[in-house]
């Protein structure tokens, strides 16, 4: 017999899991559209010249690539952003602008499996291309605050950065060729700590004295926002991204959520693509899972497949990891696993309650029927237990017996919209 087991990085999602993965889907789903984003879909494959060399040297060494059955080299989605450059740019002329889309699928990376991160993991990416403005970076920070409020988040703060800021520090300190091993460096902050990170710093620019001013920088920390930019536009001087950030500070204080939103030159993102406005989101009790929803301004991905101008902004939801986080922070949105409001034991030949059940559905009840023969009530009980069912319902002499299995109370109700004004109490 062959063994049944999983890859390791990979896992099975059983229903206590899923039901509340999906309702937070349709959660983000709905939120994605009340701004206007529309769904797309790309394949899971795509040729690995598309894919590799995108997002940097970690990441094309985490990507799962091979020749397939007609020799073509092909590769698996490592992120959901460039195979979206690839797919609007071949798709450019069907297409509105500015496009405002989501993307909510799994990608694949070979990375070190931890907690929380798999290597085949969900990510729900929503982003706005063909318009460079602080109302696009803006619309892209509302829709994270928004879906965060929506799934019932219990604490989070959004660090976000300019790219632009740091290459114009980088550029004074003559050092714009070795920008993409800085980044990388700076990147791992978090991971590695302050002296390792100085250390590396010293390492790449050959100069102290650099590494001491960059380190200055992206440890910057002051009260508000705006006291911050002013200090880090003191040590890279004024640019075209300090004036973007505050554009985008001014746009945060108007609609009332500037309080989210922390300035924090620490945030480089690891990936190459990234051009101007980065960030990623802490949950304020478990800062220690890492960033569960992270992004960025891209100017200049989809010019790898097309000759158009085609900037853009966008985020992308990590699900696996914040599914995870919520686990820890005990989310009372994890907590309904219920497969259905009610189950139905048929009695006979069942024509009666598959009637039940078809009124009961009707009118918004999830209702399941118990389709085993001579159905046992200990064998029902243990089947709506597994299945988080709160009700059943026998039909016996016409009337409709429901009983309450939490308190073990029992009801003789007439019909079904009082089974149901029950049921959904």
């Amino acid at each position: 017999m062959i063994e049944p087991v999983v890859l390791k990085g990979f896992r099975d999602s059983l229903p206590g899991e899923e039901i509340p993965k999906k309702k937070i889907v349709r959660i983000l789903e709905d939120a994605f559209s009340s701004f206007g984003f529309v769904p797309i879909d790309t394949p899971v494959l795509e040729y690995a010249s598309i894919l590799l060399g995108k997002g940097g040297g970690e990441t094309d060494k985490q990507v799962f690539s091979f020749s397939d059955n007609g020799g073509r080299e092909v590769a698996m989605r490592f992120d959901l952003t460039v195979p979206f450059a690839r797919f609007f740019a071949q798709h450019f002329s069907d297409l509105p602008l500015p496009f405002k889309r989501y993307h909510i699928n799994k990608v694949w990376r070979g990375e070190k499996p931890q907690k929380g991160r798999y290597r085949e993991f969900i990510q729900c990416d929503f982003d706005i291309v063909g318009a460079d403005s602080a109302l696009a970076d803006y619309e892209i920070l509302s829709m994270m605050n928004h879906a965060f409020q929506a799934i019932g988040v219990d604490g989070f703060t959004f660090h976000v950065s300019h790219r632009g800021m740091f290459n114009a520090l980088l550029s004074s300190l003559s050092l714009e060729s070795k920008s993409v091993e800085i980044l990388r460096t700076v990147d791992k902050l978090r991971k590695i700590g302050r002296g390792e990170v100085e250390s590396q710093l010293c390492e790449i620019t050959g100069d102290s004295n650099s590494a001491s001013r960059i380190l200055e920088y992206i440890t910057v920390e002051k009260d508000t926002f705006s006291s911050t930019l002013d200090c880090l536009e003191k040590l890279c001087g004024e640019c075209d991204g300090s004036r973007r950030m505050r554009e985008i500070e001014a746009l945060l204080k108007e609609t009332g959520i500037i309080e989210r939103f922390i300035l924090d030159p620490s945030i480089t993102r690891g990936l190459d693509y990234y051009t101007g406005i980065v960030y990623e989101t802490f949950l304020d009790k478990i800062p220690g899972i890492g960033s569960v929803c992270s992004g960025g301004r891209y100017n200049d991905l989809a010019s790898l497949y097309t000759k158009e101008k085609l900037p853009g902004v966008g985020s992308s939801i990590g699900l696996d990891r914040l599914m995870a986080a919520l686990q820890e922070l005990d989310s009372p949105i994890l907590s309904n696993t219920r497969s259905a409001d009610v189950l139905i034991i048929p009695q006979g030949n069942g024509n009666r309650e598959m009637a039940l059940a078809k009124e009961l559905r009707a009118l918004g009840a999830k209702a399941d029927v118990y389709l085993s023969e001579n159905p046992k009530p200990k064998r029902y009980f243990d089947y709506a237990d597994k299945n988080s069912i709160p009700y059943s319902i026998v039909i016996k002499e016409g009337k409709i017996l429901l009983k309450c299995h939490k308190s073990r109370e029992s009801f003789t109700l007439d019909d079904a919209s009082e089974a149901y004004r029950m049921i959904k109490g």
